[in-house]
């Protein structure tokens, strides 16, 4: 088993940035893959990026591509996902989730999950 935990969320105003952090606790981080998905009221949760084991090539969604960045910090058991030039559409609960073994857009592809933070973008 693996615990997650999301921080960073908040209000914002559109054009502005904001950075979240996963930490993980339990078993071991390493070999996991970590996917960031997110959910607004009313619709389904989409995906957002997933980060390897080793943290390179992340894969992001196209509607995040060239603002969001997935990076991760082993030795700290932590994922991120900085947030630039956020949009008043990027406005949703957000996830962590790990997958050990292939990164997925599928959410279902995902055992483990956070409990979510919410982040907010006002135009």
């Amino acid at each position: 088993q693996v615990q997650l935990v999301e921080s960073g969320g908040g209000l914002v105003q559109a054009g502005g940035s904001l950075r979240l952090s996963c930490a993980a606790s339990g078993r071991t981080f390493g070999p996991a893959t970590m996917g960031w998905f997110r959910q607004a009221p009313g619709k389904e949760r989409e995906f957002v990026a997933f980060i390897s084991r080793s943290g390179g090539s992340p894969v992001y969604a196209d509607s995040v591509k060239g603002r969001f960045t997935g990076s991760r910090d082993n030795a700290k058991n932590t994922v991120y996902l900085q947030m630039n030039s956020l949009k008043p559409e990027d406005t949703a609960v957000y996830y962590c989730a790990a997958v050990y073994g292939l990164g997925s857009t599928n959410p279902g592809h995902y055992p483990y999950w956070g409990q979510g933070t919410q982040v907010t973008v006002s135009s």
